[in-house]
């Protein structure tokens, strides 16, 4: 990743904590769900299956906010190289005479 653009990078390193955020909501609903099957009562029962259902909800909404300030981040990054790229004044080989 040395000589990877750094919007390539920024992109990666999202996509990587997407998926940490979701196995991290995924598990904790299935905490809540083994936690509902084990409770006495109807209520407590739907407290914690609608706890697992927000619990997910939550997660995907983290992970999506995540991934678009992420994209956003790696296009405003490419942009500005290539408006800097740009900008650079195009030097001209200086041929030398012979006297």
């Amino acid at each position: 990743m040395a000589n990877a653009d750094l919007d390539v990078v920024i992109r990666q390193l999202a996509k990587r904590q997407n998926k940490d955020i979701l196995a991290a909501a995924k598990s904790r609903r299935d905490r809540y769900i083994s936690l509902a099957a084990k409770a006495k009562d109807s209520e407590t029962r739907a407290r914690y299956r609608q706890l697992a259902k927000n619990t997910l909800l939550q997660g995907t909404a983290a992970a999506k906010r995540l991934q678009i300030a992420a994209d956003n981040a790696a296009d405003s990054y490419a942009r500005s190289m290539r408006n800097a790229a740009d900008a650079l004044p195009v030097k001209k080989p200086v041929k030398k005479t012979k006297p």
